[in-house]
């Protein structure tokens, strides 16, 4: 049997009726189907409103939409992405690893360990500057810094309540965590 290209792979899951709030993704040739639960959501558009207040609602943020990183067999759709500014989609049609500057996951139970995991390694081999994961369970961000070698070589904990400190980065932003839902 022949093994599928995330591209073939895609093709093929956007042919099926995928449930509705349903977000799919490929990490390492594993197909996931997560719920959007109510949390995550709400999470994801404070992250979202925190960048548009902050940038403008001309720039380049993204939601469940579909980049290629580095690394075999993976199609990620990160929960946000923030593109720099006059970036251009590639010849498939999907905004370039190189072009991101900010990701931010929201961890769901199911899928916690490819955030820290396969997504974190794959993010920091394509030197995305600045990751975030928000842990609604936990209460708390954690945010990765400094890409370097395949790893970050900064890791700040933060708990919710807490400003998000990013000043000193591309991004250039503090988020309020304040107002984060917990599970």
């Amino acid at each position: 049997m022949t093994e599928l290209s995330p591209d073939a792979l895609f093709e093929q899951l956007q042919r099926l009726p995928a449930p509705e709030g349903y977000k799919v993704e490929i990490v390492e040739g594993a197909v996931y189907m997560t719920p959007q639960c109510d949390v995550h959501w709400q999470t994801i558009r404070r992250i979202i409103r925190g960048l548009d207040d902050h940038f403008g609602m001309e720039a380049l943020v993204t939601s469940d939409v579909r980049i290629t990183f580095p690394g075999e067999r993976n199609g990620f759709a990160p929960d946000v992405a923030k593109i720099s500014d006059g970036a251009e989609k590639d010849e498939s049609g999907r905004w370039r690893h190189q072009d991101v500057e900010f990701i931010a996951e929201v961890i769901s139970k199911g899928t916690a360990p490819n955030d820290y995991g396969p997504k974190k390694t794959a993010y920091a081999l394509a030197e995305v500057p600045v990751y975030m994961i928000a842990d609604p369970y936990l209460g708390r961000c954690r945010v990765f810094t400094d890409p370097q070698d395949g790893d970050y070589k900064i890791d700040s904990t933060i708990a919710y309540g807490t400003p998000v400190d990013l000043t000193h980065t591309v991004v250039g932003i503090t988020f309020s965590t304040e107002e984060f839902p917990r599970d």
